[in-house]
């Protein structure tokens, strides 16, 4: 699955952990999260998170 970046904060966003705080489970992709979901870090917006052009594991 492809990890998301928040452009504002950094945030990276993996689908393997999702956000259980944020009400996203393990295995959700943020392009199938509900638009309510927000970056837990800085509270952006999906529109402002881009895909990671990288593989590397964190």
């Amino acid at each position: 699955m492809m990890r998301y970046m928040c452009l504002l904060c950094g945030y990276t966003y993996d689908p393997k952990r999702g956000d259980p705080k944020g009400g996203l489970e393990p295995g959700t992709d943020l392009a199938t999260a509900p638009q309510e979901w927000v970056c837990p870090r800085c509270g952006a917006g999906q529109d402002a998170f881009a895909m990671r052009d990288d593989d590397d594991e964190e």
